[in-house]
């Protein structure tokens, strides 16, 4: 249990400070705010502080996150903060975290998804158009291999280069210099931002699939602080935590990372989850797709009521007030998927992916 920390007000009254860790660029206090806000409406009482700090990711600019190999780029710095009981939990976007996370931390919580897909921003000039009707040899950015082999195989008339740098940096490259036609950002992260009149376009699962967790919020704690635990397991949206979790186990079974193209697209339907995975070559003119679905019905929640809230970790995550018996099945749903994928040399694909990625 990490040592509890009280605030005494003018009037004498103490409330219990928790401290919130984040990343410090604009997005990432944006998401930070949305979730304490949620907190403090479900706990008056408790006094929430932001700790904000930089991460390895933040500060290397230059490089694309492929090539820096490091599973754990913009979650490290905050961890350790977490570990040290500097922080009492921290926020991260999902598709930020590794699918094992370090002994002593969980995700106990999973926000309700924000839309998952890809957006095209266009350099202002090309306004009113899209992907398909920029120039031949047109220049898009981005920095996901994932979104790269996609688009290559889907839009072979254009050019894609890395680009780096936090949402703003990235949007100010495109409009202030002519290096790029448009870039490929987190439809998510746009809207959180405010900036939706930027997208041109959302991507559809035809044209390009997410990334695992993408568009999903995550709170990290420590497992054994079983009071935040329960405190943050209030904003679990129990849909958003099947489909990442099926995603993560797909994700984990095929050992992919940052440094592969993998790809999902998920839905829940009628009591139906719904996983679709891909894995890609580089320029995506090799690649697997396949689609598997599993029950996720809670026509045995009764019986299921009494260990409904054991402290179970599924891909990094302990969802409490959501059915076991669903989160296996979603769990099951991933690596299901994942062997079929590798049955038909979704390995060799990936290996070679790497291979090439390395010596780039």
């Amino acid at each position: 249990m990490s040592e509890k920390t009280n605030l005494q007000d003018a009037d004498g009254k103490v409330s219990r400070v928790i401290r919130v860790g984040t990343r410090k660029s604009q997005l990432a206090r944006i998401q930070t705010d949305s979730v304490v806000e949620k907190l403090k409406e479900l706990h008056p009482d408790v006094h929430f502080e932001i700790v904000a700090m930089s991460t390895t990711g933040d500060k290397i600019l230059d490089t694309a996150l492929s090539k820096i190999g490091e599973k754990s780029l913009f979650t490290k710095e905050l961890e350790n903060a977490l570990e040290k009981n500097e922080v009492d939990l921290v926020v991260h976007s999902l598709k930020d975290l590794p699918t094992v996370l370090p002994v002593g931390f969980t995700i106990g919580s999973v926000l309700k998804r924000e839309n998952p897909h890809d957006a095209v921003v266009l350099h202002p000039k090309h306004k009113g158009k899209c992907l398909d009707s920029l120039a031949n040899k047109s220049v898009v950015g981005t920095s996901s291999l994932r979104r790269a082999a996609q688009l290559k195989k889907r839009f072979p008339h254009l050019e894609f280069k890395d680009i780096r740098g936090n949402l703003n940096t990235r949007l100010k490259k495109l409009d202030e210099k002519d290096d790029f036609s448009a870039i490929i950002l987190a439809a998510a992260g746009l809207r959180r931002m405010g900036w939706e009149n930027r997208i041109s376009q959302i991507l559809g699962p035809d044209d390009c699939m997410y990334a695992v967790g993408q568009g999903a919020l995550a709170v990290e704690v420590r497992a054994r602080d079983q009071d935040i635990l329960e405190m943050v397991s209030v904003l679990n949206d129990s849909d958003t935590v099947l489909r990442c979790m099926s995603e993560r186990a797909f994700l984990k079974h095929l050992e992919g990372g940052c440094s592969v193209p993998v790809a999902v697209y998920t839905e829940v339907k009628n009591s139906q989850l719904y996983l679709t995975g891909a894995v890609y070559s580089l320029d995506g003119s090799d690649s697997l797709k396949e689609t598997m679905q599993t029950s996720i019905s809670s026509d045995n929640q009764v019986e299921e009521q009494e260990k409904v809230d054991e402290k179970v970790q599924r891909v990094g995550i302990t969802a409490l007030k959501v059915s076991e018996a669903a989160q296996d099945a979603a769990v099951k749903l991933g690596v299901d998927l994942g062997n079929l994928l590798l049955s038909k040399g979704a390995k060799e694909i990936l290996t070679v992916a790497r291979q090439l990625n390395d010596a780039r």
